[in-house]
């Protein structure tokens, strides 16, 4: 979890707030994976993934002065989480193409694999990663926010509710039913899921 930004990162923060944007384009380089991951994990839709993601970016570069420390990506998160909010309040939800397609399609390869991994894991990967979003867009939306910025980018119970705009309680409400929802959902997959991964959030921070 980030709790306060790098030195190299505050520079590049600092020279984007003065109108540099080259270094605007080096923050996003940093996050675009991670940012892109979170969207579609919330929309479940590669298109509108990219849009909230165009959204987010454009908001975070014209906000860049409000600023004022702490975790960088916890504050980029936040404006991916309102950009997502913010097409679901636009348009109902377009059903998807093959999840097949949009786990391996364009920006989606490389939040999800490892250049590393031989074929047999890749696949083992991509069908659990399969797996894992039909799960999460089973439960709430609430709840898919509050488990995706828990379990996959390790944000402490503050800072989502700080995202979300609701108490601690709450977002812990939301992760524990979302997590017990999930977790039920992954048991009845039988075969997708490592036995040596037994948590729900232990199998989320794998992919």
């Amino acid at each position: 979890m980030d709790v306060q930004c790098t030195g190299g990162e505050r520079q590049l923060i600092i020279a984007a707030q003065a109108g540099d944007e080259t270094a605007f384009k080096g923050l996003v380089e940093a996050y675009q994976a991670s940012l892109y991951n979170t969207a579609f994990r919330i929309l479940g839709d590669q298109e509108a993934a990219a849009d909230a993601i165009q959204e987010a970016l454009f908001s975070a570069y014209q906000a860049l002065q409000t600023f004022r420390g702490g975790s960088f990506k916890a504050w980029m998160l936040r404006i991916v989480t309102n950009a997502c909010y913010d097409q679901l309040r636009r348009k109902q939800r377009r059903p998807t193409s093959s999840l097949d397609a949009l786990l391996v399609g364009p920006g989606i390869h490389h939040a999800f694999t490892d250049k590393t991994e031989d074929p047999e894991t890749y696949v083992l990967r991509q069908d659990l990663g399969q797996t894992i979003q039909r799960g999460l867009c089973m439960l709430s939306l609430d709840q898919r926010i509050a488990v995706v910025l828990s379990d996959i980018h390790g944000l402490s119970y503050p800072e989502i509710a700080e995202i979300a705009g609701v108490p601690v309680g709450t977002i812990k409400s939301r992760i524990s039913r979302g997590r017990a929802r999930l977790r039920d959902y992954l048991l009845q997959q039988e075969g997708m899921v490592p036995q040596h991964y037994p948590r729900s959030e232990q199998i989320l921070a794998m992919t």
